[in-house]
């Protein structure tokens, strides 16, 4: 992805033989939809005269007026390396408009631009580094996945330990392709599991990185026989998979974390950003972790963040301080899984750092060890929502998050997840059958 115009865009769709354009855009919770046209009608699109119908689109179902206008976004034209060379086909990640030709305000890529906007405005910009874990299990021989794998690979190990490894290294090279640099890959805890690390980028570029990411890896992984799954805990007995988050704050192309006075300390300006992560975490956890099965992965025992506090070598906080200092000091948030919206996720972590360092929210609460339940209580620490109910009660109750993402937003976003939750409570499990189906 680069700095294209209108004409580039267009010299190069000629050039390169592209028949077919992608236009993508991301809905309210974080899955890419597309709508494909022929290299005749790019102008049209870069003109933004094409439509998609939102009756059936999350977040726009529903609304007055569903009709929306795809806006594609110049910078993001890129050639998808897994069709075909000879009438290839291209991307372009899309805003959505009215057709007033206002910006439609519930489109997670505008929450994020505004979020952006308001940092741009106090001096502010924001880079982020994410490191997405993922699975790779097998299918079955109709081609429907499982959470099946016959390896026994754990952290960092390699062939022939680890069967995934020429699949990871081609997902590697397609992001690569794909003009998304990545810093490292490795074998994760879990067996079949897998971590991609990039290069940390602009808070916007990084949250299409991420779904550009995610739709390669699933590809990629389908064409070695394999199923990638970014579900945050697909099997119960071994470590879940995150997306943890590395921010960094720039303020007059310096990094504001960074101490002047002290290298080997942070700066105030990090504590606070901090303050504002570790104040609006629980609010905003239904964005971060939006899934019924977000939450058994948040659990002690799987080097999964459960408690507010931060720390330089704690698993289970949900804010962790890397070695590095300097310019690349960061502050890493461990909580959200990939499972998430980037867009959302990237927008109200940067909101809540800003609003601690407004604020001077200084945290309090530091952790170098794991606490039991009842030294937490006796220090009064707080632990993340223990279910998606909860984290539902929680983001209703926020005026914070309404003034973040829209009150329209919130209502919208709540009244779907508490339809998924009630879902589930009506299923029976196989685990209830195995407890008490034969001695009850």
């Amino acid at each position: 992805m680069g700095n294209y115009t209108r004409e580039e865009v267009l010299q190069m769709a000629e050039e390169e033989d592209v028949e077919f354009i992608r236009l993508q855009f991301t809905d309210m919770f974080g899955t890419l939809k597309n709508i494909a046209i022929t290299a005749r009608e790019l102008p049209r699109a870069l003109n933004r005269e094409c439509t998609v119908d939102g009756t059936f689109i999350a977040g726009v179902a529903g609304g007055k007026e569903t009709e929306l206008y795809l806006d594609p976004d110049p910078d993001t034209f890129t050639i998808l390396p897994w069709r075909p060379q000879q009438g290839k086909v291209a991307r372009m990640i899309c805003d959505l408009y009215h057709p007033d030709g206002s910006p439609y305000k519930k489109s997670s890529r505008y929450i994020l631009k505004k979020v952006v906007n308001q940092a741009k405005e106090e001096g502010y910009t924001c880079f982020v580094d994410p490191e997405c874990e993922f699975f790779l299990f097998h299918s079955d021989d109709n081609g429907v996945p499982t959470t099946l794998t016959h390896e026994r690979a754990g952290y960092l190990d390699m062939s022939p330990l680890d069967l995934g490894e020429n699949a990871r290294r081609d997902i590697v090279l397609t992001l690569e392709d794909l003009g998304i640099k990545v810093e490292s890959s490795h074998h994760e805890t879990a067996p079949a599991q897998h971590e991609i690390d990039f290069k940390y980028g602009d808070v916007k570029k990084m949250a299409d990185c991420i779904m550009t990411f995610k739709m390669a890896v699933r590809i990629i992984a389908k064409r070695h026989g394999l199923h990638a799954t970014f579900m945050p805990k697909p099997r119960a007995e071994v470590n879940g998979s995150g997306m943890h988050i590395h921010f960094s704050l720039y303020k007059d192309g310096k990094n504001v974390f960074r101490n002047q006075e002290n290298p080997g300390e942070l700066s105030d300006e990090a504590y606070y950003f901090i303050g504002g992560l570790l104040a609006h975490s629980r609010e905003m956890a239904l964005i971060t972790n939006p899934l019924v099965n977000s939450y058994k992965r948040l659990v002690p025992g799987y080097e999964a963040p459960t408690e507010l506090t931060w720390t330089k070598n704690n698993q289970n906080s949900l804010v962790r301080i890397p070695i590095s200092r300097g310019e690349d000091t960061r502050i890493e948030l461990r909580s959200p899984d990939a499972s998430s919206n980037p867009y959302l996720v990237f927008a109200v972590c940067l909101a809540a750092g800003l609003d601690g360092i407004r604020r001077k929210l200084y945290p309090t609460k530091s952790s170098n060890c794991s606490s039991s339940e009842p030294e937490q209580q006796a220090t009064k620490i707080e632990n993340l929502p223990e279910n998606l109910k909860e984290a539902i009660e929680l983001f209703e109750k926020s005026s914070w998050m309404e003034e973040i993402l829209g009150k329209e937003f919130c209502g919208k976003y709540a009244e779907i997840k508490r339809k998924e939750w009630l879902k589930y409570t009506r299923q029976v499990t196989q685990w209830e059958i195995e407890e008490y189906l034969y001695r009850i």
